[in-house]
């Protein structure tokens, strides 16, 4: 037994470092960029905001700190934790280590309910309420066409999410080719590539405690992920009604999804990638490389975003850099476990 308690208690240690890492990593990135910060003054700053601390700051960093860069990294921190905690979950409940936060429509639903709205001109809470809606209906959709075949199974709902990704894109590019090429086409562009550059702190107000409840849930039920793991008869003989909680899991992961889209935009590879590496440091076992994935996910985006944002004069769409990150960090993870593809 000493090797197992060893081995649990080293996973806490590691999912506890790495909420250490994200608090770090977001007081170095509230004080990066064009105007710099030194982490010191961030988090005096940060306290001044609750407790009484003498002033050793001038308004100028006030301001770039709690106005500009907090709800952006505060965004990072809820859509890379949201992206990482869907692809984990995905990928338990398909059993498949392939499957993405996307793999259902959420992701190429919600960009084109945001493109719509760009090109009806409407408003930032417009936007976010069109991606979120679209990209729940996209789900629906998918969950639709499954029931159509002759036996629905998880398999039939990946093949439908394709079919109904395939569709989105289709409407994506129609919505690209109708948009105004000076004025319309940059912002559909730019949002389904993904960015936090126009975050707001009511942005963070409206999707944070929706990001939090879904994922405590998810969190919750991290467990019985491991027995739906197993396969539907074996959970369905552990006293578990695998269909029902497959479908709620399912539900919980779109809304979380669709609301970290509503931030960002579409982000490609973070719930690919981010649940390999969970997986990779503390093992398959959902209990712990579930909050290891939220955890390295938020870290990540902090980093990603980081980067993004200080690499160039211009900012850099975050997929783009997730791009470069991922496709050789997934060729080393598949390296690293065998995986057949």
């Amino acid at each position: 037994m000493k090797p197992i308690h060893a081995h649990h208690r080293r996973n806490r240690l590691t999912i506890a470092g790495a909420g250490v890492l994200v608090v770090v990593l977001c007081i170095l990135a509230l004080g990066i960029g064009r105007y710099y910060v030194a982490p010191g003054q961030v988090v005096r700053i940060l306290l001044g905001q609750v407790f009484p601390v003498d002033a050793t700051w001038t308004d100028t960093m006030q301001t770039v700190v709690v106005n500009v860069r907090l709800p952006r990294i505060v965004g990072a921190v809820l859509v890379g934790g949201a992206l990482s905690l869907s692809g984990a979950v995905y990928q338990g409940v398909f059993h498949n280590p392939l499957v993405s936060p996307d793999i259902l429509g959420v992701s190429s639903g919600a960009a084109v309910g945001a493109s719509v709205a760009i090109l009806m001109h409407s408003g930032a809470v417009a936007i976010q309420i069109s991606a979120l809606l679209c990209g729940c209906g996209a789900v629906a959709l998918a969950a639709a066409i499954s029931r159509a075949f002759r036996k629905p199974s998880p398999m039939t709902l990946v093949l439908s999410g394709i079919i109904v990704s395939a569709l989105c894109s289709s409407l994506l590019s129609l919505c690209q080719y109708l948009a105004n090429v000076y004025e319309e086409l940059p912002n559909i562009i730019f949002w389904t590539l993904g960015s936090l550059r126009k975050v707001t702190g009511a942005d963070v107000l409206v999707t944070a405690p929706v990001i939090l409840a879904v994922s405590c849930v998810l969190v919750a039920l991290r467990w019985r992920i491991n027995l739906l793991s197993l396969g539907g008869k074996e959970a369905q003989s552990l006293g578990v009604n695998a269909g029902l909680l497959r479908i709620i899991i399912i539900i919980c992961s779109t809304i979380l999804t669709a609301s970290a889209v509503c931030i960002s935009g579409t982000i490609g590879w973070v719930g690919l990638i981010v649940p390999h590496l969970a997986r990779l440091v503390v093992g398959s076992d959902h209990v712990h490389s579930i909050p290891a994935a939220v955890l390295f996910g938020s870290a990540f985006m902090v980093a990603v975003d980081t980067l993004a944002r200080s690499l160039t004069s211009a900012e850099i769409p975050l997929s783009v850099i997730t791009g470069f990150i991922g496709a050789p960090l997934f060729v080393f993870i598949i390296v690293r476990r065998r995986l057949e593809l």
